[in-house]
C-alpha cells in the first residue's frame, strides 16, 4: 500500500506535465500565424513534388509495336535528330583525319655529336703520349694501352652502343682516327636526313591520302604524300653500304666493316607515330560535326489513334518530351507552386470565419484540410500512373479515361463535409478537382467530373448520423457518375461501346460506392488523429447506457435527471435556431458529470433536507461548486468525449457569479471583506451557440424546480427574467446568438417546461380529500391534520399494499 501511494505521488506530476505539454501544443496549433503560413506553403511545395513532372510534360509510355490510344500532335516547332546519320557523318570525318608522325630533325646531330665526342676522348690519350715524348719522356706503350682499355666502358656509354673487343682493337690500332668518326657521322646523317620509320608497312597504309609530318622542335605540320621515300629501319641498315660505298671504297676491308657496323647499330627512327595527337584530332573532328536535324512543325501529327508505334514515331515523342523538359521544367515547376499557393491562400481567406468552430483560422482545422488535400492528390497521382500501366498490360482493349472515373476522390469531400461543414467541403471539391485535372494533362472534362461528383457527395453526406449513410450516399453518387460519364463521352465524341461500358463500371463501383467505403474507413482515423467529434460519435455518446451516464444516474440521480431534462431542452431550442441539435443534446447530458465526485454537495442530490454546505464557509462552498467544472473537464478527457463536449463543460457557467454564497459571505463578513473573484466561475464564456444553450437551459431548469405553482405565465416570466439576466451580464457576447434566436429559445423552453409541469386531472379517489377550494376555485393544496392522520391509518391498515414504499 505504501509503495502504491509513493508511485501515485510520482506519477501525478508526470501526468500534470504531460497535460501542460498537450495544452501548449494545442495553443500553438490553434493560434500561431507561423504554423498557419507554414501549412499553406508546405501544401504548395508538396503539391509540386507530387505533380512533378506531370505539370510540365505529357507522358507517353509507348513502346515500339504498341497501339496508340489517341491522336498526338506536336504542340510546337522542334527539331529531331537523325542519330544514325549523325553517327555516320562523324565516322566519315574521323576516317578523313590524316595520321600524324613526329619528325625529330635533331636526332642525327645528337648521334654524330656523341660519336665525335667518344672518338675525341680516346684520341686525347694518344695526343697526351705524343706530348710527353716531345718533352723527353720515354714512350710507354703499355701505359697508353691500359688507359685506352680502361676507357672502353666510358666510350660505349658516350656513343650509345656496345663495342666488341675486336672492333675496339682496330680502333686502338687506328688511334681512333678522325676520318673513321667523320665517315660514321657522314653516312649516319645522310640516311637520317632522308627519314627513317620504325614500320614502313604501317606508314604505307596512308600512302593514298598522305600524312602529317610534325616537327618536334617547331610543332609545325607539313602534309607529305610521297611516303615511299622514307626508309624502314631494316631498309636503312641495308642502305648504309650503298650510301657509304663512295666514301669508304678506298679503305681496307676491316675498316669498312667496322664503319658499316657502327652506323647500322647507331641508326634510330626519327619519324615516329604520334597516337595522342591523332586521338585529339579525331575527337575534334567528331565534335565539329553538327547533328543531322529534321524540323517538326507545330500541329504535325506525331501519332494517330490505332496505329502501331514505330521507332521513328517513338523517337519524335521522346524528343518532344525531352525538349519541353529541358526548356521549361524549372520555370513551370515554380509557376505551378505559385499558382497553387495563390489558390490555397484565396480559398483560406474566403473561408475565414473567426466565430465558427469550423473556420480555417483554427490551425488544427487548416492542418486537417491540408492533410486531406495531400492524401487525395497523392491518390490521384497514383491512379494516373496505374491507369497508364493497366491500359498497356490488360488483355482487353481499354483506354485510360474509363479508369480515371473510378478514382474515389469524392471520399475527400465527404470527410471534409462531415467534420468542417458543407461550405468548406465545396471549396475542397474545387481544389481537388483543379489539381486532379492538372495531373490528368489539364483535361477540362476531368475537372467537371470530379467537381460535380465531389460536391454532390458532400451534399448527400452533410446530415450523416449513421454509418450506413456512407453506403447510401455512395450508391447515389454512383448513379450520378453514370450520368456524368455518359455526358462526358458524348461531349468529347468518344461514345464507343466498350469505353462507355468500362466507364460505367468504374464510375459506379469504384467512383461511387468505393468513395463511400473509403470515407467510412478514414473517418474514425480522422476522429482519433484530430480529436474531432462527428454526429455518428455524438449518437454513440447520446446513449444513456454509457458507463459514465450510468454512474451519474446511480451516484447522483438528481444531477442525472437534471442533465436529461437539460439535454431535451437544448435539443428543442437548437432545432428552433438552426444549431446542431444533436451536439447540444449530448452536451446537455454531460455538462454536469463533474458532480459525480461530490454529489451530496449539490442540492438536487441531497436527501432529508440535510445540506452539507450549512457547516462550511461560503468560500469553501463556492470552491466546491466551481471545482465541478474542472473535474468535469478531466472526466471528459479520460472518457474521450471529444473537444466539443469538453469545451461546453468548461463554458456552461461562463464567468457567472455564485450569488447565494456570495451574499451569504457578505452577510457574515461584510461587503468590503469579501473578494468577489472567489465566487466567480473561471469561464470562459460560451463560445458556441450549443454551449450558450446549455448555459441557458441549465439555469432555467434549476430555477423552475423551486417555482411555486408553475403555471404557464409564471414559467414564461421565469424564463424571460433568467435569460435577460444572463444576457445583460454579458455571458452571451462571444457566441453567435441573436435576439431573434433568444426569442425562439425562450419559446422552446416554455414549451418544454409547460409540458413537464402541466396540471393533471383529479381522479375520483382524490375528490374526497381535495374538497376544499380556495377563493379562485382552485383545489386547496393543504390537508387538515385529521385528514392526514386518517389517510396514514388507512394506508397502514390496508392490505395488498407495500408498506413504507420509497421511504428511507
Amino acid at each position: 500500500m505504501k509503495n502504491w501511494m509513493q508511485k501515485k505521488r510520482i506519477m501525478k506530476p508526470i501526468k500534470i506535465n504531460i497535460e501542460k505539454s498537450k495544452e501548449s501544443i494545442n495553443r500553438l496549433l490553434c493560434s500561431s500565424n507561423y504554423v498557419r503560413w507554414s501549412i499553406l506553403v508546405g501544401v504548395a511545395v508538396i503539391f509540386s513534388i507530387i505533380l512533378y513532372p506531370s505539370l510540365v510534360i505529357t507522358e507517353h509510355s509507348y513502346k515500339t509495336g504498341d497501339v496508340a490510344d489517341r491522336d498526338i500532335k506536336s504542340p510546337r516547332d522542334f527539331f529531331i535528330e537523325d542519330e544514325s546519320a549523325t553517327e555516320a557523318n562523324r565516322k566519315l570525318a574521323v576516317e578523313k583525319i590524316l595520321t600524324v608522325y613526329d619528325y625529330d630533325k635533331l636526332l642525327s646531330s645528337r648521334l654524330t655529336a656523341r660519336v665525335q665526342q667518344g672518338f675525341a676522348d680516346l684520341r686525347a690519350v694518344f695526343e697526351d703520349e705524343i706530348q710527353n715524348q716531345s718533352k723527353g719522356v720515354p714512350k710507354d706503350a703499355a701505359s697508353a694501352h691500359g688507359r685506352i682499355w680502361k676507357m672502353k666502358e666510358s666510350f660505349e656509354k658516350t656513343i650509345g652502343i656496345s663495342v666488341s673487343k675486336g672492333a675496339y682493337q682496330i680502333l686502338e690500332k687506328e688511334e681512333f682516327s678522325k676520318d673513321i668518326a667523320y665517315l660514321i657521322s657522314k653516312i649516319l646523317t645522310q640516311i637520317l636526313e632522308n627519314g627513317v620509320v620504325a614500320n614502313k608497312e604501317i606508314l604505307l597504309k596512308d600512302a593514298d591520302k598522305g600524312i602529317f609530318i610534325r616537327d618536334v622542335g617547331t610543332e609545325t605540320k607539313i602534309l607529305f604524300n610521297n611516303l615511299r621515300q622514307y626508309y624502314g629501319l631494316d631498309q636503312a641498315k641495308t642502305m648504309v653500304r650503298i650510301i657509304g660505298q663512295p666514301l669508304i671504297k678506298d679503305l681496307d676491308y676491316t675498316s669498312i666493316n667496322l664503319i658499316v657496323d657502327f652506323v647500322q647499330r647507331l641508326l634510330q627512327p626519327n619519324i615516329t607515330l604520334n597516337r595522342s595527337a591523332i586521338e585529339e584530332l579525331k575527337k575534334s573532328a567528331a565534335a565539329e560535326i553538327k547533328p543531322v536535324l529534321y524540323r517538326i512543325k507545330a500541329g504535325e501529327m506525331l501519332l494517330r489513334e490505332g496505329e502501331r508505334v514505330t521507332e521513328v514515331q517513338l523517337l519524335k515523342l521522346k524528343t518532344l518530351q525531352t525538349h519541353i523538359k529541358n526548356k521549361q521544367i524549372l520555370a513551370s515547376s515554380i509557376g505551378a507552386s505559385m499558382l497553387l499557393l495563390c489558390l490555397l491562400i484565396i480559398t483560406y481567406i474566403i473561408n475565414i470565419n473567426p466565430q465558427s468552430r469550423q473556420a480555417l483560422n483554427n490551425n488544427k482545422n487548416l492542418l486537417f484540410i491540408a492533410s486531406m488535400l495531400i492524401t487525395f492528390i497523392f491518390i490521384a497521382r497514383i491512379s494516373s500512373s496505374l491507369s497508364g500501366v493497366l491500359t498497356q498490360n490488360t488483355t482487353f482493349s481499354v483506354s485510360s479515361s474509363p479508369i480515371l472515373y473510378g478514382v474515389p476522390l469524392a471520399a475527400g469531400a465527404m470527410i471534409v463535409c462531415l467534420f468542417m461543414g458543407f461550405d468548406i467541403a465545396i471549396s475542397f471539391a474545387m481544389l481537388i478537382a483543379l489539381c486532379t485535372a492538372i495531373i490528368f494533362q489539364n483535361r477540362f472534362e476531368v475537372f467537371i467530373y470530379f467537381l460535380l461528383n465531389s460536391a454532390m457527395a458532400a451534399y448527400w453526406i452533410r446530415n450523416c448520423r449513421e454509418r450506413k449513410v456512407f453506403i447510401k450516399a455512395g450508391a447515389k453518387l454512383g448513379l450520378l457518375n453514370l450520368i456524368l460519364v455518359t455526358a462526358i463521352n458524348i461531349y468529347i465524341t468518344e461514345f464507343s461501346g466498350s469505353n462507355l461500358l468500362y466507364g460505367w463500371v468504374f464510375a459506379f463501383i469504384a467512383g461511387g460506392v468505393g468513395s463511400g467505403v473509403v470515407a467510412a474507413g478514414i473517418v474514425p482515423l480522422v476522429e482519433i488523429a484530430f480529436d474531432y467529434t462527428t454526429d455518428i460519435k455524438l449518437l454513440e455518446l447520446a446513449n444513456l447506457d454509457r458507463p459514465i451516464l450510468r454512474k451519474l444516474m446511480i451516484e447522483a440521480p438528481g444531477t442525472y435527471h437534471h442533465s436529461v431534462i437539460v439535454g431535451s431542452m437544448v435539443e428543442a431550442a437548437a432545432s428552433s435556431i438552426g444549431a446542431n441539435s444533436l451536439l447540444a443534446k449530448v452536451c446537455g447530458y454531460y455538462h454536469d458529470i463533474g458532480k459525480i465526485n461530490k454529489p451530496l454537495y449539490f442540492i438536487e442530490n441531497q436527501k432529508n433536507g440535510r445540506n452539507r454546505h450549512d457547516k462550511l464557509a461560503p468560500s469553501m462552498s463556492s470552491l466546491i461548486l466551481i471545482s465541478h467544472v474542472k473535474e468535469g473537464v478531466e472526466i471528459a478527457k479520460e472518457n474521450k468525449l471529444g473537444q466539443a463536449i469538453i469545451d461546453t463543460i468548461s463554458q456552461h457557467h461562463g464567468t457567472s457569479l455564485i450569488s447565494y454564497f456570495y451574499d451569504k459571505a457578505k452577510k457574515m463578513k461584510g461587503a468590503d471583506a469579501v473578494n468577489i473573484d472567489n465566487f466567480l466561475y473561471p469561464g470562459p464564456k460560451p463560445q458556441t451557440r450549443e454551449a450558450a444553450l446549455v448555459m441557458l437551459a441549465d439555469v432555467v431548469e434549476a430555477a423552475s424546480r423551486v417555482l411555486d405553482d408553475p403555471t404557464q405565465p409564471r414559467i414564461q416570466g421565469l424564463v424571460q427574467d433568467l435569460m435577460n439576466k444572463i444576457f445583460s451580464n454579458g455571458q452571451l457576447e462571444n457566441c453567435e446568438l441573436t435576439l431573434k434566436d433568444l426569442h425562439n429559445i425562450a419559446k422552446s423552453f416554455n414549451k418544454i417546461l409547460n409540458g413537464m409541469y402541466h396540471h393533471r386531472i383529479e381522479y375520483p379517489e382524490q375528490l374526497a380529500t381535495n374538497n376544499g377550494k380556495d377563493g379562485n376555485g382552485n383545489p386547496d393544496r393543504q390537508q387538515s391534520k385529521q385528514e392526514q392522520d386518517i389517510t396514514r391509518e388507512n394506508t397502514a391498515n390496508s392490505t395488498g399494499h407495500i408498506k413504507r414504499l420509497g421511504l428511507s
